[in-house]
């Protein structure tokens, strides 16, 4: 292996000199021989080789380096050259002759030629061959030597012609030039030939008779092995169906179809949040509310009272209309405050923020039931404050929220386990510091034009900068900013704004904004938004965010200055901003706190502080930037832009901005590279400097003033013809490429899977063959692009300026793509037949992911702007991002607009772009784009269409590299374009009526064509051909071929008076035959194809069209394929689309079905009285009967009518079916009263049933045995087994008995609590609870198996199971059979948990849903078509499709080939009246008595102030309307209603069923909070028989009664007989046979006395329940329910209001009466007493100091409450002075309250406040808190320790105060749970706790209580007294002499406080005062008696 290189010459050198030259590889250097005295030329001629032991990467770079020598200084370089080694790996060898570049990186005149080979591992090298590599380069050679300009000129020499030579640049054609006769192949430049080449075959090679008409295949470099012979079918790309998305060619990008900026445009949110309750609040005795914050609304939750862990359960609303950046940047903020009232507003305990995107983004847009961590913002180092626990969901429009089911909350509360915070985000928060360091910024805008600026500049002379910018940072609510730069459009600030928050924080975005100070208001000139998943990243090789130093580009409203300006809104960041306002140079960095530390400040506050400068160059090296632009056609110019002259001007930047006035920049010098040789000879560099600027470019940024001339009548179009303006720009940015190259990288692998994607979803929809192989051929090219990627982004990572994020970045996606490449590459082996549909899935998050990667957070060169400018005003503008346009030799890394014509569509700046003036195209224009380094500059006009000559500025003449001004086209082909419209179908209703009047528009280059208008319709088959003439078309002949100009078709709506209306458009690429080319299949004719509309983002119909564009050769148009075909006359000159286009027809017959009409509205004002329905397809229809009286009857008289209709065999194109309902008025006028287009009859086509299928064959029995506990396995070969086979299941019950029985016994000795429920104490609520456990439970096991289950069943379906389950009820098999495992542990499974045996209750089916979604709405045989009438809404009306329903119409449809199969019209009875439609239950009048059950609503939306609501129900049908205002609940949005109501109907007339839930009022009128709509007809007529639910078992008696007048033997009887099924044939007892399936189950019957007697019944239901077995008329009867149904208020259309809770029971007057209905009244909670008596404590803490004596002792006593009744707490009396920490007490509570045993919960009723009106009610768990406080007389009490019990389940009392330990009750230790309410009496020792300074626990005494619980009738036989009063009293407690109050009683405290303890120390005072009194006096009497002694008196 090695490299050679032969360095041949290098020409063109200055001066005379020696030179030498070094030629480096893999940091190896060769230097050549020196060349002494040489001229211009120096000839090297020397071979350099590099021995390579791993092969050359594509990516490797040679350099040669040409130097003047010197032998005393050091040697002077002239020029480098480097080439990219691609081209050489791949060929092996090349030639080159190239210019030279100089340390400034400008071209200079000096060029060099060599020669490279690379001899690879197996030898092969490339041959030497002469004409290999020339090309352009030759030309060039040639062109040199009669070249005449001596000054050296900067630039590329691709373009360069002597003057007055023309010279064609061309591809393709042979040439021959100048002295050389020789032919080459031109090739391109060298890195034009370093591109991969994309080689296209022309489509008839690939064609096959059977594919689709357009088939593309890209990629070819891989696939040239296999051509049109062996192509696999994996790689073949089929046209879709927006035939645009596959690229045809290289020369043109896809257009973007979608024109309307969704951003920015509000939107309806609700956001709901549900505080439920506190625990473990940081604090003693605290009185907590809760405040909840969203943005800047905030609301309260009530206070409770000396609580730390308080239940709220309130439930707050906030409703928003604001765009979605807006409402996701909003921050939801959960505080604690602490004794909050009116005066104070309370100590904040702690809080917790979160912003909506974070809970948007969750699965269904919530958390339910999770617990928030409360944290202190002010003091970070306190650890966690206290949990809350809440449900939080967002709502948008249009979204809908699965409420998990709310009931009893009974399993323990797991708070480590659920707490609210996203996947992936860990428990442990820790504080972080946000540093957001602010370095500078550059190109502000003026800001202010204050008159005295200019008067002062008038004056002095002084221009100071009009703009004052500070920048602000908001993050996670709050906001810091840094200060303020006056007069400076390029401010230095070097400041960081530091925030603490918590990391991984739960606020997504930071929102950077630059901001001009000003002295009345501050106005944004920017906003940037910083999005933290992007910089960051949180896998286990993960990093923190960090960003830059780094460039962000602000964009927003225009540059030109005024004073209200109406985009101000895109300046701070909503919507897409439509120019350049400047940038911001800013670094991010997080640093993780350690909390510990002292020094820390513990505060949040957001501080500002100097940061470090950063140097110029850290942002990379600045670079010249070039682009060039050619306009090739603008067309489609609104004719509201008026006539004046029309120019359009491109910016990058502020480069090219010319209106604005702002100086351009000076260049910068660009900066030495350390490493360069150093500059000695300075003359050099001047005079190089001149050379520069004297041919120096100015831009070119906008294209001359033309006056546009009319298209059509909407339209304008600039005729350029074949002079194309070009526009060029340089501008400086720092170089950093790679980060957009890396992304384009990304971007192209995307775009390749997407398009893959969208191929196959096409393939799946239109039902082709093999999706299967096109999505792995997808995987293949996601694999060998994520190989690719792996390959190429590693380079320069030399690069001083990269950033660590983009160190971090790279590492990421290396190993993101690593590892989606390996999946790839696994999944491609898992595609499977039947599993492309989940795959596929898989595969869109891989799309997901990778344009979440190719997202760059770092900028560097801005989006270029296109601004079209009439009469000096900016009109309309495209942006197009730089990153698109980015040239690059490596082909993958290139921009995928980059040397490409595009086509873009203008659209109006900021909100004047919303809504229908968006969808308006201002402009369409072809642009052609090329953006890259100067230096690179040579190949900028590759990619244009060829057949020019370049027109240049003066200035430019003769210079190679100079870019055109304009070009001009010599080349021009004349095409014809035949447009076949044939029919359009689901467009948009733009009149009032409901209709349009479509006709289209086809735009081509600068012609339009209308079709014809068709009147009345919104699916218009046209079948119409238009013919454009004479286009025009510039450019090279085959590149048109391959490169049509895309055709723009618009839809509009004929209006009488006025503007026609814009219905939608869509793009078409046409089928090009050229003039040598025979017009044959396989591309000729071409088929027609369906193209998606849109109308603005929004999808609006689909064309069916075929488009071709045939080349009118010499010959004119005689050539061309022949228009045959008649015109057709009666609708003037239109031709038809012709014979081979149209689609091949067949007749079919449509039978229909008229049932009825409902709920028609009124048609201007008159009510609709005789309606009839007209039915029309494809021109052909029929007409029902007239209902004659509306009112009276709105059903139809004859049921079925049928039509023949001639239809395309392909079903996918049918036409649509339209059904149109018209009003007979008097005197012959009918009035549309609203129409209903059935976009797919596929649904309808009846399809013959098919007999060899197993279920048809009746041959054997099929024994489906049913006991009432089956295990699992038995259940299993139950739901495989075939119809076919004779299996009989023997089940030998005995074994079964014994088994349970053994099991009971042993369930008993496990859990002797767990006693069999009482018959007589359950009621239908025990029913209702036990079910929705069990529904819990079901979604529970779906939630962990639910990709099991999914597996399974694809493994059954592969099995091709052909037994009698649907994929649906296969899935519902696999629940009952879960059900089941609930139910009943089989015996293989043991006893695994005794408690989940529920067998005894009986259970019904509780729906999260409505019933209508379960059973596909009821429609089996009868469908409801909406009517709708006036124009659709667009979106900012907010008008629903809800509103434009003005009635429904009742039928079904069927269509079948016109001889329909013998077989079916023989069957018995068939009625050929009916049709298809057999057994069809007759239409006549029908009374019912319809029974509503309301259960219960959960979550409404709160009416009133207080944040609650009053409900009640209403409930209405026809003219029935109940409303059962004096039953309202009072406060609660979660009310149980537990009511019925009997209302007679009669069908059709009452069909629609209304139960609405309305908020009472005591004054004004109520308010409706919702309602739901149920179609009662449906039910009653369908065939899964929703009358009543078949019940789980049949009884006579309790709380399980069978509701339907029918026993299960009649129903059964009576199905075997509407459906034709041989059967029942019941016996022997216990077994039931239907048509070949044999049911057995038990055959005894219990009475309400207990006696037994025989009875079919419970077989007959078994056979009920498995009625969807039966074959051929089985179905899924509805079972025993409640369904919950969503609440909905129209005047909050799509956002739920709660959901209700209820079912319907339906009975026809003509049969047996039903029994009673069932009472489901709420259970009353029932009365009961909580006697607690106190009898001790022990080890209290001592709180107190004594007074006398310093001693530590407390004052205990015991206060004790139920929760939600602190207002009744009880105190026991003092012990005082306890010295131990004992107290006896002997002290008795007596705590009555109302319970509700099934919920668990205290039932509380109590009048909210003095005003309330009247009470509410409450449902609070039932828990018993004790605390222990210490007593003062002067102060407050002092806390010292609390527990609580809940009394469900509360740890067993211990027998002594030694074995009570702290651990009992924090539930670290194993303690027997008992509930009082199964043990009634409890005694024992419990612990009492607080926390401490460091929030831990700590034991602050023990209590011994004895719990009592009686029910109020034992209480009221056995009263006790309170406290120790009579009767029963308790005795007095026995308290040491001690306990008493010091002051009350001094003498006592004496006694006891200083007589016991200071006995002695008082006598021995007492004595020495004794002693000293006795010297005193004797010291006092002392000198008189001596006086006396010595006078001797």
């Amino acid at each position: 292996m090695a490299l050679l290189v032969h360095l041949k010459t290098v020409s063109e050198l200055r001066g005379r000199g020696d030179r030498i030259a070094k030629v480096t590889f893999r940091g190896q250097s060769f230097h050549s021989r020196v060349l002494e005295n040489c001229e211009d030329v120096a000839d090297f001629d020397e071979i350099f080789r590099w021995p390579v032991a791993s092969s050359i990467n594509n990516n490797e770079v040679l350099e040669i380096q040409i130097f003047n020598y010197s032998k005393v200084f050091s040697n002077k370089l002239i020029g480098t050259f480097r080439m990219v080694l691609q081209k050489v790996v791949e060929e092996n060898h090349v030639e080159v002759t190239d210019t030279l570049i100089d340390d400034n990186n400008a071209i200079i005149k000096t060029s060099l030629c060599v020669e490279v080979r690379y001899q690879d591992t197996d030898g092969t090298v490339g041959s030497w061959d002469d004409g290999d590599f020339l090309g352009d380069e030759s030309l060039q050679e040639e062109e040199k030597d009669s070249q005449e300009t001596d000054g050296l000129l900067p630039g590329s020499r691709l373009g360069s012609r002597p003057a007055g030579e023309k010279s064609f640049r061309s591809k393709g054609k042979e040439k021959t030039k100048g002295g050389r006769d020789g032919e080459h192949k031109t090739g391109r430049s060298v890195f034009s030939a370093m591109k991969l080449g994309k080689n296209r075959l022309h489509k008839e090679e690939t064609q096959r008779q059977d594919e689709p008409a357009v088939l593309e295949m890209d990629d070819l470099d891989r696939l040239g092995v296999r051509l049109a012979e062996g192509m696999d079918p994996d790689c073949v790309s089929l046209a879709s169906v927006t035939a645009l998305t596959t690229n045809v060619s290289n020369k043109r990008s896809k257009p973007d179809i979608k024109m309307e900026p969704s951003a920015g445009r509000p939107m309806d949110y609700q956001v709901s949040i549900t505080v439920i309750e506190a625990r473990q609040l940081v604090g003693l005795n605290m009185d907590p509310v809760v405040c909840v914050e969203v943005g800047d609304d905030k609301k309260y939750t009530s206070m409770k009272e000396s609580t730390n862990c308080p239940y709220y359960n309130e439930y707050f609303v906030f409703d928003f209309h604001v765009s979605p950046d807006v409402m996701f940047d909003k921050i939801i903020k959960i505080s604690v405050i602490h004794s909050k009232n009116l005066l104070r507003s309370g100590t904040l305990v702690g809080s917790f923020k979160m912003d909506v995107g974070t809970v948007y983004s969750q699965p269904e847009h919530q958390f339910h039931h999770k617990w928030a961590i409360l944290s202190d913002p002010d003091d970070i180092s306190a650890g966690l404050k206290g949990y809350v626990k809440c449900d939080v969901a967002v709502v948008g429009k249009g979204d809908n929220i699965k409420t998990p089911h709310k009931a009893n909350e009974t399993e323990e509360d797991d708070i480590e386990g659920n707490l609210l915070l996203p996947d992936g985000v860990p428990a442990e928060r820790q504080w972080a510091r946000f540093y957001v360091k602010i370095y500078r910024a550059e190109g502000l805008p003026r800001m202010n034009t204050s008159l005295m600026a200019n008067v002062k500049k008038a004056f002095i002379g002084e221009n100071k900068d009009l703009v004052d910018p500070y920048v602000q940072v908001f993050f996670a609510g709050q906001k810091g900013k840094t200060s303020v730069q006056k007069n400076s459009y390029e401010p230095l600030w070097n400041e960081q704004v530091v925030f603490t928050d918590l990391f991984p924080p739960l606020c997504k975005r930071m929102k950077v904004q630059i901001r001009d100070s000003d002295k009345v208001n501050d106005v944004a000139i920017g906003t940037h938004f910083i999005d933290l998943r992007k910089i960051s990243n949180d896998g286990d090789k993960g990093f923190l965010p960090t960003l830059g130093p780094a460039w962000v580009n602000m964009y927003g409203s225009t540059r030109n200055y005024t004073l209200l300006d109406e985009h101000q809104d895109l300046n701070e960041g909503l919507g897409e901003g439509v120019s350049f306002r400047a940038r911001l140079m800013l670094g991010l960095a997080v640093e993780i706190l350690d909390t510990s530390n002292p020094e820390l400040t513990s505060s949040t506050e957001v501080q500002v502080e100097q940061a470090t400068p950063v140097s110029e160059s850290c942002t990379g090296k600045i670079e010249e930037f070039f682009l060039f632009g050619a306009f090739l056609e603008a067309s489609m110019i609104d004719r509201k832009n008026g006539e004046k002259p029309i120019t359009f001007e491109v910016t990058i930047g502020n480069y090219g901005n010319e209106v604005d006035g702002l100086s351009r920049p000076q260049r910068p010098r660009p900066q030495k590279e350390p490493g360069d040789e150093e500059e000695v000879d300075l003359i050099q560099n001047s005079s190089d400097d001149e050379t520069e600027e004297g041919g120096d470019l100015a831009s070119v940024s906008s294209t001359p003033p033309m006056r546009p001339q009319i298209t059509d009548r909407n339209y304008f179009h600039l005729p350029y013809l074949e002079h194309k303006p070009c526009i060029y720009i340089k501008s400086w940015w720092p170089d950093q490429r790679r980060r957009l190259y890396n992304a384009n990288i990304m971007d192209h692998i995307a775009d390749k899977l997407e398009e893959g994607l969208n191929d196959v979803q096409e393939m799946i929809k239109t039902e082709k063959s093999y999706p299967e192989r096109r999505l792995r051929g997808v995987l293949e090219e996601l694999s060998c692009g994520c190989r690719r990627f792996l390959s190429l982004a590693d380079k320069d990572q030399g690069h001083m300026s990269r950033t660590r994020l983009d160190r971090e970045r790279l590492k990421s996606c290396l190993r993101e793509l690593e590892s989606m490449g390996q999946q790839a590459k696994t999944l491609r082996a898992q595609v499977k037949r039947h599993t492309v549909r989940d795959k596929l899935r898989l595969c869109q998050n891989f799309l997901q992911k990778l344009r979440f990667l190719a997202d760059e957070p770092q900028h560097s060169i801005p989006d270029v702007f296109i601004w079209m400018m009439s009469n000096n005003k900016r009109i309309a503008y495209a942006r197009v991002p730089s990153k698109d346009l980015l040239f690059s030799i490596v082909e993958e890394e290139l921009g995928k607009d980059c040397a490409k014509v595009k086509t873009l569509f203008l659209k109006l700046p900021g909100k004047r772009g919303f809504g229908s003036m968006g969808w308006t195209v201002q402009a369409k224009v072809e642009l052609y784009l090329w953006l890259g380094l100067s230096k690179q500059r040579k190949d900028f006009l590759c990619g244009l269409p060829c057949g020019f000559e370049e027109v240049k500025a003066a200035q430019g003449l003769g210079l190679h590299s100079f870019p055109p001004i304009s070009l001009v086209y010599t080349k021009k082909q004349v095409f014809q374009l035949r447009a076949h419209m044939y029919q359009a179908r689901s467009l948009f209703a733009a009149d009032s009526s409901g209709l349009s009047d479509p006709f289209a528009r086809v735009f081509f280059i600068n012609q339009s064509q209308c079709t014809e208008v068709l009147n009345e319709t919104l699916c218009p088959t046209w079948d119409q051909m238009l013919v454009f003439d004479n286009l025009e078309l510039y450019g090279e002949a085959h590149e048109l071929r391959d490169d049509p100009p895309i055709i723009v078709i618009e839809i509009y709506d004929q209006d009488s008076m006025g503007k026609c209306d814009f219905m939608g458009r869509t793009f078409a690429k046409p089928v090009v035959k050229m003039a040598d080319e025979e017009y044959c299949p396989p591309r000729f004719p071409p088929q027609l194809e369906y193209y998606q509309i849109y109308r603005g983002n929004a999808t609006a119909g689909d064309l069916l069209a075929a488009f071709e564009l045939l080349q009118i050769g010499p010959a004119g148009k005689a050539d061309l394929p022949p228009i045959d075909g008649p015109m057709d006359m009666d609708r003037g000159p239109i031709m038809p689309v012709p014979m081979g286009i149209r689609p091949v027809l067949s007749k079919y017959r449509i039978e229909v079905l008229f049932w009825g009409l409902r709920d028609l509205k009124r048609v201007n004002l008159a009510q609709v009285d005789r309606p009839r329905v007209d039915i029309e397809c494809a021109g052909k229809g029929v007409q029902s009967s007239m209902i004659h009286n509306y009112k009276k009857n709105p059903n139809f008289s004859t049921l079925v009518k049928w039509f023949e209709v001639d239809l395309p065999e392909n079903e996918l194109l049918h036409p649509p079916l339209n059904i149109r309902v018209v009003d007979c008025r008097a005197f012959g006028r009918y009035t549309l009263v609203g129409s209903h287009a059935v976009s797919s009859l596929r649904r309808f086509i009846y399809r013959p049933p098919d007999h060899s299928a197993p279920n048809w064959n009746s041959t054997g029995e099929v024994v489906v045995n049913m006991e009432p506990e089956v295990p699992v396995k038995k259940l299993e070969t139950m739901v495989k087994l075939d119809a076919t086979s004779d299996a009989v299941i023997k089940v030998d019950v005995a074994d079964e008995e014994k088994e349970k029985k053994k099991k009971k016994k042993k369930g008993s000795s496990d859990e002797p609590e767990e006693e069999e429920p009482d018959e007589s104490m359950l009621d239908w609520w025990s029913k209702y609870f036990a079910s929705i456990d069990t529904m819990k439970e079901q979604l529970r096991q779906q939630d962990t198996s639910g990709m099991d289950l999914e597996e399974k069943e694809e493994i059954d379906n592969s099995e091709g199971l052909k037994g009698p389950l649907k994929g649906k009820e296969k899935a519902k098999a696999a629940k009952e059979e879960k059900k089941k495992r609930i139910q009943s542990p089989g015996p293989g499974q043991g006893l695994e948990a005794p408690e989940k045996k529920k067998s005894k209750i009986d259970e019904l089916k509780v729906y999260p849903k409505e019933l209508e979604a379960e059973f596909d709405h009821f429609e089996d045989w009868l469908h409801t078509f909406n009517l709708l009438r006036g124009k659709t809404g667009d979106d900012e009306d907010g008008s629903t499709e809800e509103e434009r329903i003005v009635g429904r119409f009742k039928g079904s449809l069927c269509m079948y080939k016109v001889p329909l199969p013998e077989d079916v019209s023989r069957e018995a009875g068939f009625d050929p009246t009916y049709g298809m439609f057999q057994g069809i239950p007759s239409n006549d009048p029908i009374n019912v008595l319809v029974r509503v059950y309301v259960v219960r609503a959960t979550d409404l939306h709160p009416a009133d102030i207080n944040g609650k609501a009053d409900p009640y129900i209403a409930i209405r049908l026809g003219k029935t309307d109940i409303r059962d205002k004096e039953n309202y609940i009072s406060k609660q949005l979660n009310p149980v209603f537990g009511k019925s109501f009997d209302i007679e109907a009669s069908f059709p007339m009452e069909s629609m069923l209304t139960v609405s839930v309305y908020d009472w009022d005591l004054v004004g009128t109520d308010d409706l909070i919702g309602e739901t709509k149920i179609d009662l007809e449906n039910r009653f007529y369908s065939k899964h028989r929703a009358t009543c639910g078949i019940a789980q078992t049949y009884s006579i008696h309790g709380y399980n009664i069978w509701r339907d007048p029918m026993k299960p033997s009649q129903i059964l009887t009576r199905l075997c007989k509407e459906g034709k099924v041989d059967g029942p044939h019941f016996g022997p007892p216990g077994r039931v046979k239907v048509s070949n399936r044999v049911f057995t189950g038990p055959s005894e019957m219990e009475d309400e006395n207990g006696n037994g007697g025989p009875t079919d019944e419970h077989v007959a239901l078994c056979a009920l329940r498995h009625w969807e077995d039966i074959p051929r008329v089985g179905c899924r009867l509805v079972p025993e329910h409640v369904e919950t149904r969503p609440l909905l208020n129209p005047d909050k259309p799509g956002i739920e209001q709660g959901r209700l809770e209820l079912w319907v029971d339906m009975f026809p007057m003509d049969m047996p009466a039903p029994g009673t209905p069932l009472d489901i009244s709420p259970r009353k909670p029932k009365k009961y007493e909580l006697r607690v008596i106190v009898w001790n404590t022990d080890e209290v803490v001592l709180e107190d100091d004594d007074f006398f004596t310093g001693e530590k002792s407390s004052d205990i006593f015991v206060r004790g409450w139920l929760k939600g009744q602190q207002e009744d707490k009880q105190d026991t009396d003092v012990h005082y002075h306890s010295l131990t920490g004992e107290g006896n007490f002997n002290w008795r509570y007596l705590f009555p309250f109302d319970y509700l045993a099934a919920e668990e919960k205290i039932v509380i009723s109590k009048k909210e406040s003095m005003f309330s009106w009247d009470e509410t009610e409450y449902k609070i768990p039932a828990r018993l808190t004790l605390q222990i406080w210490d007593a003062d007389h002067f102060s407050a009490d002092d806390f010292l320790g609390a527990i609580e019990l809940d009394l469900n389940r509360f740890p067993r009392g211990a027998k002594t105060a030694k074995q009570c330990t702290m651990e009992m009750a924090t539930g670290e230790v194993d303690v027997p749970l008992v509930s009082i309410f199964k043990q009634k009496r409890v005694k024992g020792w419990w612990p009492l706790l607080a926390r401490n300074e460091n929030d831990e626990f700590e034991l602050t005494g023990k209590v011994e209580a004895e719990l009592h619980l009686l029910t109020a009738e034992e209480a009221e036989k056995n009263p006790v007294g309170l406290a120790r009063n009579e009767p029963d009293p308790l005795e007095k407690p026995n308290r040491p002499d001690t306990a008493f109050v010091w002051f009350l009683n001094p003498l006592k405290s004496i006694k006891y406080l200083i007589c016991t303890r200071y006995k002695w120390l008082i006598i021995k005072i007492v004595l020495a005062l004794l002693a000293l009194l006795m010297l005193g006096l004797f010291l006092y009497s002392l000198p008189g008696y001596m006086v006396k002694k010595l006078l001797g008196a």
